[in-house]
Order: C-alpha cells, then structure tokens, then sequence
C-alpha cells in the first residue's frame, strides 16, 4: 500500500527530499545550541573576556539563524511537497474511478466515494506532511538530545531512564484507547454524506412533502454521532498535556535539585551551571520530541484508515478490460444477444436476465415494454458493454462487443438513461458532450430532431442559457429533450432511449420518434417505454417479464399472440378513452 501511495509523488520527489534534508540540518543546528549556550553561560560565570563573551553570542546568533533558514526551508518545500503530493493522490483516484465499470461502482456509494475524494486525502496529506517533516524530526532530536544529555550530564541524565519508560508508556496507552473512536469516525462520514446528497439531489421532494424538519433532525444526529466520537478521541488525546507537563516538571525538579547538590558537593568540578541549563533544554527537547511521537502515532493510525479507503480505490480492477488486439471500428447497428444470462454480482442468487435470444437488424427500430425489474434497462446497458455477460455473448456489428475497443463501442452507441443528468455550464456546452466538434448549426439541427430548439429559443440567452448543476433550471421533459439531442450528436450506430420521453407530451413524443425515422433512418433506433403508443409504430416490440423475452413481434402480431401486451395495450386505451369521457 505504501508503495501505492509513493506513485502518487511523482514530480515533487525534489521538495519531498528537501524537506528531509532541511529537516535534518535543522535539526542538528538545534541540538547544537545548548552545547554553545553552556559555553556562554560558564564564560560569564567565570569572568571570560567581553569580547570572547561577544562571539559566542555571535556564533549563537548565526547558528539560530541558520536553524530558522532550515526550518523555513523545510516548511516551504513540505507545504509544496504535500499539496501537491494530495492533487496527485485525488486525480489517481478520480481517473481510477473513471475507468470503472458499472459493476465496479456498484462496489462504492458515490457518498463514499467522495468521502475518499476529499476527507480521506485531506487526512492522507497531513500524515505524508508529518512524515516527511515530524516523524522524522521527532526521532531525530530525540536520538541526538538522548546523546548530548548522556555526554553533558553524566549520571544526572539517569532522569531520562525514568521519565522516557513512563511518557512512552502513557503516550501509547492514550492513542491505543483513542484509536476505535477516530475509526468509527469514517463509516459515519459516509453516512453524513450520503443524507447531505440525498438531501440535495431531492430537495424538491422534500419540500414537496414538508419533511425540511424530519431531514434537518437526520443530519443533526449524523453530525452528533461524528461529534461524539470525536469528543471522545480528543477527550482522550487530550491526556497527553497533564502527563507532557508531569514529566517536564519531575525532569525540570529533578535535574535542578540533583545537579545543584552536585555543584555545591563537587564545587563545579562534576557538572556546572551552563551544563545544568544544557540538560534543562535537552529534556525539554527530549520530551517534546515524544509527545510529538504520540500525536504522529494518533494521526498515523487516523490516518491509515483514510488510506485503506483510498487503497481500495486504487486497487479495485476495473472489470472491463479492452482485448490484446481491440476491434476499431464498428461495422454496422445490428445487434444479436446469444443465449444470454446476466447477474449483477456473483454472489447473486437470481439472474437479471436469462436465456435471451435476439436479433435486431441494423436501422430497425424496436420497442421494448414490461413491468419494473423485467430487465428493461439491464438488456440494453449490455449493448455497449456498461456490464459483461455472464453467459452467453452480446454482438454489435457482427462482433463480439468483448471484441472492441471500449471507446470505439460507446462512440457507436449513444445512450439515454432514465436517470437523464445535465452538468453546470451552458445548454451548447451541455449538447457539446455528444461532439465537442460540432456547429452551432449541428446543434440545432439535433435539437430540432428532439424538439428541444423551440424552447431553448424562447428564452432570451438560448444556447448560451446557463443551466444549474444537474439541470434544476429546466423541466423535467426539456432535461430530456436536451439529452436526447446530446445523445444524436455522437451520430451513433445504435441509439438506446431508456424511458426517456416519459416526462414529454403524445404529441411530443410522436413528433421525435417521427424525427427519428425521416433523419437517421440507418440508426438503429432502441426504445424503452411505459405507453404502448411511444413503441406501437416499431418494427420489433419486446416484452419483457422476469429477465426472459416473454414476447416478441410488431404490434398486431403481440395483439393475437401476447395476453401481457394485449393487457398493457388495453389497460391504456381503456384509461384514455375514459380520460376523454
């Protein structure tokens, strides 16, 4: 995993080893000054010349300037190194996921996703900062204080064999005690998550139903339960500042009462006052130096956490792979599905689909009706290959779509989704994701076909009308006019609409499929639809029950052979007629 993560530095290899380097000569000018300053302090003591008095406080002077010059130095490239050390880490992931499957998507909730995309890398970051900065200051000053206690100090550096035992100790048993809260802390960052994006995405269902309270109280106890548990980790860590303060003070008493007895009974000859200043300073490093240890261990472990999470990211295999020696070019619309099954996972006990048995020729236009969970959509997500068979094969072209290059695919087959999702930016920026290339005269000629030009017209900045995120600025069946549009732009082979004039008028929806027959007469025109009306004039209808192909034939002929299509058929022009009545 480590090495996983060590891709991701890349170009700031350079800062990253600056700020090592800076950090050790930081260090080592650090340690230095005590030495010099019981220099100082014995020079005055014993009367030393003014002038020598005058350079080694010079020497002091310099020696903490170079030491800040080092540690600014190292602040800098850290800052630099761990930024961009994170953006590094966000895009791998964020390509990562782009090149998942359905199935692989299927693994992640998108509120966990970017749960990993932001709070999980800001936590990776700052452990990568106190890598490359404290946790290896931290060891080194403890190292060099340890030494430079030992050979100043004598027998008076015994303190240390006590105080270290007892810091190190209580240090390890605070962060093991506050390591379950912080790790409870992720999975209900997921949770808050996915409440604030339900809560967006369905803002006007929720007002719709007056449920502003019952939401506000849902992301209130998500908040508690993420403020709990962290109350209760910081509550613990917190411990570490009396038990830091208890050992400084038994090290500062005990340094200052032993080394006292042993100027006064060895009249400066076993240790001195400057040397006394000098062990004062080299424990408080030395103590520091373990307390920062603890709050790397804390952060390292909270830390770890965030990195199993993206870890799993980085490792997830995309279940779709292009083949050795990848098909380029698609030859014609036709489809063939052969004995075809399809499972979601492989733990599934039931099959989305089953023994499927299909022929569509290119430029035909099929319908395909059936109840929720008949395996509508599942059958056409097949087509450019957002999922893989399990049995059975899928043919495009007369090719096996495991034979394609995915890209080449997907450009052949433009899809509408049920779930119709337009992104911030401009209507022509919008249409433009079927074609960057295309003229404005293209995009109005596809919108046009999808009966989208007249009100794009109407209002005052028409293509340039700016639309909100998710497209909430505009109803239901413009947002999916305007996807059917951007869908004709790629000129696809094959074009799937899945239930994707639901929310358009009769008349609207006859007049697009009307666009269809008289301008891509050679596209292959896929329809899924609720009303018998939306797929009556099809070459092909389908009906579907059950993940089979219960049904299949044109209209008259489901009429005679089909009771389920015959049902809907009737059911619908029943309700119409007494509509009118």
């Amino acid at each position: 995993m480590i090495k996983t993560f060590m891709k991701s530095i890349r170009e700031f290899k350079t800062p990253t080893i600056l700020t090592l380097l800076f950090i050790i000569g930081e260090v080592f000018i650090e340690v230095l000054i005590p030495f010099r300053t019981a220099a100082l302090v014995n020079g005055v003591q014993n009367g030393m010349p003014m002038n020598e008095l005058l350079r080694l406080g010079l020497v002091l002077v310099a020696m903490a300037l170079v030491s800040l010059g080092f540690g600014g130095g190292a602040a800098v490239m850290g800052s630099k190194a761990s930024a961009g050390f994170a953006r590094n880490l966000r895009g791998d992931v964020f390509r990562r996921i782009q090149g998942f499957s359905f199935e692989n998507i299927d693994k992640f909730s998108t509120a966990s996703l970017v749960t990993r995309l932001t709070t999980d890398v800001g936590y990776v970051r700052m452990a990568f900062m106190m890598t490359i900065r404290a946790a290896v200051r931290s060891p080194l000053m403890f190292v060099f204080s340890v030494v430079m206690a030992w050979r100043m100090g004598g027998s008076l550096a015994m303190t240390f064999v006590v105080v270290i035992p007892v810091l190190i100790g209580g240090l390890l048993l605070i962060a093991r005690k506050a390591m379950p809260a912080f790790r409870a802390v992720f999975r209900k960052y997921d949770r808050m998550n996915e409440s604030v994006e339900e809560n967006v995405r369905g803002m006007r269902v929720v007002k719709g139903f007056a449920r502003e309270e019952y939401e506000k109280e849902k992301f209130a106890k998500a908040s508690k339960d993420i403020a709990k548990d962290f109350t209760k980790a910081e509550r613990i860590v917190a411990l570490n500042n009396p038990l830091m303060t208890l050992c400084v003070n038994f090290n500062l008493v005990f340094i200052l009462w032993v080394g006292a007895k042993l100027i006064i009974t060895g009249h400066g000859e076993i240790i001195n006052v400057g040397e006394i200043s000098a062990m004062i300073t080299y424990g408080m490093q030395i103590l520091m130096s373990l307390m920062m240890l603890s709050m790397i261990y804390v952060m390292m472990t909270m830390s770890w956490e965030s990195m199993k999470r993206i870890s799993e990211v980085l490792s997830e295999e995309p279940s779709l792979h292009n083949p050795a020696e990848p098909v380029t070019e698609v030859a014609d619309g036709s489809v063939d599905f052969e004995n075809v099954s399809f499972k979601y996972s492989r733990a599934a006990q039931v099959d989305a689909l089953s023994g499927v048995n299909l022929h569509i020729p290119s430029g035909s236009t099929v319908g395909i009706l059936g109840g929720t969970g008949a395996g509508k959509s599942t059958l056409v997500q097949l087509i450019p290959r957002l999922y893989d068979v399990t049995e059975g094969c899928v043919k495009v072209g007369g090719r096996d779509v495991r034979d394609y290059d995915i890209e080449t695919l997907r450009n052949a087959v433009s899809m509408v989704l049920q779930k119709n999702l337009l992104f911030s930016g401009s209507v022509s920026d919008n249409l433009r994701w079927g074609d960057p290339d295309a003229t404005d005269e293209e995009l109005r000629e596809a919108c046009r076909l999808a009966q989208a030009d007249e009100f794009i017209l109407a209002h005052a900045e028409g293509y340039d009308r700016k639309l909100e995120q998710g497209g909430t600025n505009v109803s239901g069946g413009q947002k999916q006019r305007l996807c059917i549009a951007r869908a004709l732009l790629k000129k696809p082979k094959i074009l799937i609409l899945d239930d994707s004039t639901s929310a358009v008028d009769t008349r609207t929806d006859a007049a697009i499929r009307a666009g269809f027959k008289a301008y891509i007469p050679e596209t292959t025109k896929i329809i899924i639809a609720q009303r018998v009306a939306s797929v009556q004039d099809a070459d092909l209808i389908l009906v579907m029950d059950g993940g089979k192909i219960a049904a299949q034939g044109t209209h008259e002929e489901l009429m005679k052979s089909s009771e389920i299509y015959r049902e809907i058929y009737e059911q619908q022009t029943k309700g119409g007629e007494e509509h009118e009545e």
